[in-house]
């Protein structure tokens, strides 16, 4: 079974799936990165995929795409960086980005390599519902990808049930009409948004994201959710820590609360 399948059925708590670029804020630091996020408590790990013209995203992570292609990242490099994951890392791992690199990758070695690598999910923003299921689902299907579609308060009803029936994984809920890191904080629009979603009693779990940022944000989204995803705010807790463990460590815990260790 997909672990992200896996992780949603047997879910207990609210979860949080934390994003991060490959090759930020150093080349080699993808690993590091991701280790430590399983280790602090996260529990999927959202990877980007460097490009330059990343339009669903808000300054932060702008910067820290150019960043990591002046750093030498590649999807090539990404996935030499992710060879061997599965001996240590057991949490859902999803690559994030454009369609445009996998298209000159090429779509079939792309999500071979994934599988290769052991990548549960896929997230591509500019990927229409429709032109997925035509184009792409049974590429990804072969190669046991899940395609993770986003959806915004402007998506329209009959839209948001034809993605929940082509869906599999979970559903991305944009809370705002925004991009990422444009606005922090969840107002009572997003609240009636949420449940507006809430009750389509939708057949896929969802997350939310764009303007998660810390333990009230995220405590109020999950109220209406699976879980929630953050991004640009720990681009920034990276950019600024000194020490990328005690600093991972440390924003996880303040998002979720401390690990129970068994």
């Amino acid at each position: 079974m997909n672990r992200i399948t896996q992780l949603f059925q047997q879910q207990s708590q609210k979860l949080l799936n934390v994003y991060f670029t490959a090759g930020y804020p150093q080349l080699n630091d993808t690993r590091t990165i991701l280790k430590n996020l399983q280790e602090a408590g996260a529990d999927l790990v959202e990877i980007g995929m460097p490009y330059s013209d990343p339009v669903a995203d808000g300054e932060t992570i702008q910067a820290s795409n150019q960043r990591a292609l002046e750093n030498g990242m590649s999807l090539k490099v990404l996935f030499s960086q992710l060879e061997g994951m599965r001996d240590e890392i057991h949490v859902p791992v999803l690559l994030m980005g454009y369609i445009n690199p996998v298209l000159q990758f090429g779509v079939e070695a792309f999500c071979q390599k994934c599988q290769e690598v052991g990548v549960d999910g896929l997230i591509l923003p500019d990927i229409p519902a429709d032109v997925y299921e035509e184009e792409f689902k049974p590429t990804f299907e072969k190669y046991g990808l899940l395609n993770i579609f986003l959806i915004t308060p402007q998506t329209t009803e009959k839209r948001i049930l034809y993605i929940d029936e082509v869906s599999q994984g979970f559903i991305y809920m944009v809370s705002s009409a925004s991009i990422t890191g444009a606005k922090t904080g969840i107002s009572a629009e997003q609240e009636a948004y949420f449940d507006r979603i809430a009750n389509l009693n939708l057949k896929n779990p969802r997350l939310i994201g764009f303007g998660i940022s810390d333990n009230q944000s995220f405590e109020q989204a999950s109220k209406n959710a699976n879980g929630a995803i953050i991004g640009s705010a720990f681009i920034k807790a990276i950019s600024q820590g000194s020490d990328l463990p005690s600093t991972i460590q440390t924003f996880v815990q303040g998002i979720k609360g401390p690990v129970t260790i068994i």
